[in-house]
């Protein structure tokens, strides 16, 4: 018998109540090693992002950010 088919009997074996429990469970591992994954790169960017709103500057639309991109913003 494999693991998971282990695992499923047994959730069978358990109460409704304690199946929920045990999938709430899986489901926050599951959302810990999606965060694990991120990169150092996606973090850098989401803690600039946050200095930039704490700071009260606006954002950039994707036109601002290409205007910013190819300089067609300069006098």
């Amino acid at each position: 018998m494999n693991t998971e088919q282990k695992l499923l009997e047994k959730w069978r074996e358990l109460p409704k109540d304690k199946q929920q429990e045990v999938l709430q469970f899986v489901e926050s591992i599951a959302q810990t090693q999606k965060q694990s994954k991120e990169t150092e790169l996606g973090q850098r960017l989401r803690q600039i992002r946050a200095k930039i709103i704490a700071s009260g500057s606006p954002l950039l639309d994707r036109e601002e950010i290409e205007k910013e991109m190819t300089g067609s913003n300069r006098s």
